[in-house]
Formats: structure tokens, sequence, C-alpha cells
């Protein structure tokens, strides 16, 4: 008998518990009209924000927030539209949450912090700017754009980026790179590892840098490239065909360094770390 009416008032606490949790949460939708390249800036402290393309003119913004101890600031000033976070007094990481589902015309150019929470785009073809501290990124499917990422520790992953001009940095985050190509592509890292899987494009600039962390690049056999690799006192290897050139700005060192070139070498590729291993791999 006990122990059915121990059961019984767990389960009655497990349902208040639900019930204030649910009630706490607050569901807020803004739509706007826009005109083509429109502008949208998000500024989220706290929780996750994601960024897909909508099938009109319209933005649509679904916005949960997580207390009484947080509220969204918007303002929409022609094409331009901006929604900020604004925490209340008392408010924490975890009571000051908001998670925001947006959706904007593919051409629009669009602007996303968040400190934590995860940051995820796809399917657009306008400039696209995520910044966070520990908060994750993810980006796929993205073509004919401008891609600007920095994170403190948060990873970054970028899948299947086509024609674009991409910078990526971190201090202490991971990046890894898969399909990404375009007439330049920058990623630095402090202490995270670079990696990279693709065919380094046709015609681009790519480089890759790391203080500390490694290296990775693996492509595939018909790659053209013109490939520089150096570590100051990392290992530096390789099992990709390549061919030696006949002028180098350095003297190669085995081990620690090399240069050469594949196919027609149409893409120019720097890989350089300070203290780091880098690895050239033939998928």
């Amino acid at each position: 008998m006990v122990r059915k009416q121990q059961v019984g008032q767990l389960a009655v606490v497990t349902m208040i518990c639900i019930t204030t949790m649910t009630a706490t949460d607050t569901k807020r939708e803004f739509k706007y009209n826009v005109g083509p390249k429109a502008a949208i800036s998000i500024n989220n402290e706290y929780g996750p924000v994601s960024v897909k393309p909508s099938t009109s003119n319209q933005v649509v913004i679904d916005a949960t927030l997580h207390s009484d101890k947080v509220e969204v600031d918007n303002t929409q000033n022609g094409n331009r539209i901006e929604l900020r976070s604004h925490l209340l007094t008392g408010a924490t990481p975890e009571n000051g949450q908001v998670e925001y589902e947006v959706l904007v015309p593919a051409d629009a150019s669009v602007t996303v912090r968040s400190t934590t929470g995860t940051l995820r785009a796809e399917q657009l073809h306008g400039d696209l700017a995520m910044e966070g501290d520990s908060a994750q990124v993810e980006i796929r499917d993205i073509s004919r754009s401008h891609v600007h990422v920095k994170t403190l520790n948060g990873p970054i992953t970028l899948t299947n980026i086509q024609y674009g001009h991409v910078e990526v940095t971190s201090v202490g985050g991971n990046i890894t790179l898969n399909g990404v190509s375009g007439p330049y592509v920058e990623v630095t890292s402090t202490t995270g590892k670079i990696r990279y899987d693709g065919d380094f494009g046709i015609g681009g600039e790519y480089k890759m840098t790391s203080h500390t962390g490694d290296i990775d690049a693996t492509i595939p056999a018909e790659a053209s490239v013109d490939v520089t690799a150096r570590s100051v006192r990392g290992d530096v290897q390789n099992d990709f065909p390549l061919a030696p050139k006949s002028h180098s700005s350095f003297i190669p060192v085995p081990g620690r360094s090399l240069v050469g070139t594949a196919g027609k070498a149409a893409s120019s590729v720097l890989l350089r770390t300070f203290s780091g291993k880098i690895r050239l791999k033939k998928r």
C-alpha cells in the first residue's frame, strides 16, 4: 500500500513539473513582407537559431521564450529586419533562452549571433554571417554567397558550400568542411582541428591555418591543386601523388613541409600550422 502511494505521489510531482515547464514557454510569431535581398539580423543571447528558405517574399520567425525573464524586441526599417532577445532582471543562461525558427527569402542576407545554442542555416544564396561563443554552427547547401563564421570554442561544420567566398575562424572549436569550394576559402583556428574533405574546386584560393591544431585534407585523385604545406614543429604527412615544383619560395624540409602540384594546378592550397600535424590524403 505504501509503495502504491509513493508511486502515485511521484506521478503527481512529474505531471506538475511537466505542466509548469510547458506553462512557462511562450510562443511568438513575427511576419514581415520584404523586397529582394532583404537584410535580417537576429541577436540571441542564449538559445538556438535555425534559418531556412521560405517560398515567398515573407520573413516568418517563430520564437519560443522559455520564461518571463526574456522578451523579443523586433523592428523593421524598409528592407531591414532586426530581432533581439532582451534579457530582463533575473535572467540566467537557462531561463533567458529563446529558440528561433526562421524562414527567409533565399536571396536574403542573414546575420545571426548567439552565445550558446546551435546555429543552423541551409539552402540559401544570400550573404550569411554567424557568430557565437560556445555555440555550435552547422551550415549546409549554400551557393554563390559570402559565408562568414566566427566562434570562440563552438565547433563549426560546413557542408556542400558551392561557389562561395568563405571565411571561418574559431579559437578552440574544431572546424569541418565537407564539399566546400569557391574562389576564396580561408579557415583559421588557434587550437582546434581543421578537417577538409572535398576537391578544392577549380581556380580557387584555399588557406587553412592553425597554431597547435592538426589539419587533415582528403581530396580525390583527380584534384587539380598547387599545394604548399608547412609545420614549424609538427609533422607533415602526405600520401597524395604530387609532382615536384621547379621553383618554391622556400626549401622544403622532409617531414616538416612539402610543395607540389597535381593535375593542372588550378587551385592554390596553403596548409600551415605551428606545432600541429598536417596530413594530405587521397580519397
